[in-house]
């Protein structure tokens, strides 16, 4: 599952492209699963509506909507003469789930399978969101009858030292676990998780409540350094993640613990082992993380 840095990755890469820009036209496939806002509902609410912004919040992307006009068919035209600087009305928010995808592309691009969304722009460009297992989901929100999206836990790249040490005081959840869990931090994942631990030098199946202030405030900065060097890279590609080009990430190729089981740890040459922790393979060194 695309973790934070890939869906960061991708929302600033659709964000470049597709901002200031309007829809025109709006498809949907006929499977019911990636629609959490049924279908003829998002198409009829898009429509017409300028694509103020894009950006990440938690796992998710969020495009922030401006109020719908209408646009005739057919149109093309330089997003520059879109208006993006009126207040956001609407938005579109997509979870990519296990495996989906969100393209910025021509209209006459191949169309892959498993396609569920197309958006024709008045750019002449399209954006498509692909998902071959259909674990994403897609919303439209109308921002005059429910609030913006928020995401349920913290932002790990801005969550304050303090903010972040109250997050994991007295509880007895294993570390590992607390990371993965969303309502305390927004966006880490498998990856991640194990990466920032062997970073901090801290086992995965410590109590998150028993450790030090000095070692939380390590995993702290160890999960912000990871995560940012991870996004300078395009996420990690050890799946079906791509970006809002179609382009595989590089940080698998500088992962230390993730995957490598039985390999030579990087530091010490140990061999990085797996174990399970919160239903999840879990990946450390047994003599740099303590």
């Amino acid at each position: 599952m695309p973790e934070l840095p890939e869906v960061e990755t991708i929302a600033r890469g659709v964000n470049e492209r597709v901002r200031g820009d309007r829809i025109v036209a709006a498809w949907f496939g006929r499977h019911r699963e990636p629609f959490k806002t049924p279908a003829a509902r998002q198409a009829w609410g898009l429509e017409g509506r300028a694509i103020l912004a894009v950006h990440r919040t938690g796992k998710h992307i969020v495009c922030e909507l401006g109020t719908a006009v209408g646009v005739p068919l057919g149109i093309a035209c330089s997003s520059s003469l879109v208006e993006s600087a009126n207040e956001a009305s609407a938005q579109w928010i997509i979870h990519l789930g296990m495996t989906g995808r969100l393209l910025v592309t021509t209209p006459d691009a191949p169309v892959a399978a498993h396609t569920h969304a197309r958006l024709s722009l008045m750019s002449g460009r399209e954006l498509r969101f692909v998902d071959p297992r259909r674990f994403g989901r897609l919303e439209y929100r109308d921002l005059s009858l429910k609030a913006g999206f928020r995401a349920a836990g913290a932002d790990p790249l801005t969550v304050t030292a303090a903010e972040f040490s109250r997050l994991f005081r007295g509880r007895k959840l294993a570390i590992k676990a607390a990371l993965l869990n969303q309502k305390l931090l927004s966006g880490v994942g498998n990856i991640y998780a194990d990466e920032s631990l062997f970073r901090a030098g801290i086992r995965p199946r410590r109590r998150s409540g028993q450790l030090s202030r000095a070692e939380v405030d390590k995993l702290r900065l160890a999960l912000v350094e990871v995560l940012e060097h991870a996004i300078r890279l395009g996420g990690s590609s050890v799946s079906d993640y791509v970006d809002a080009d179609g382009v595989r990430g590089f940080f698998q190729l500088e992962h230390c613990v993730y995957l490598r089981t039985g390999l030579p740890c990087r530091l010490c040459q140990t061999p990085i082992r797996r174990i399970m922790v919160a239903g999840r393979g879990t990946h450390y060194c047994p003599r740099c993380q303590r």
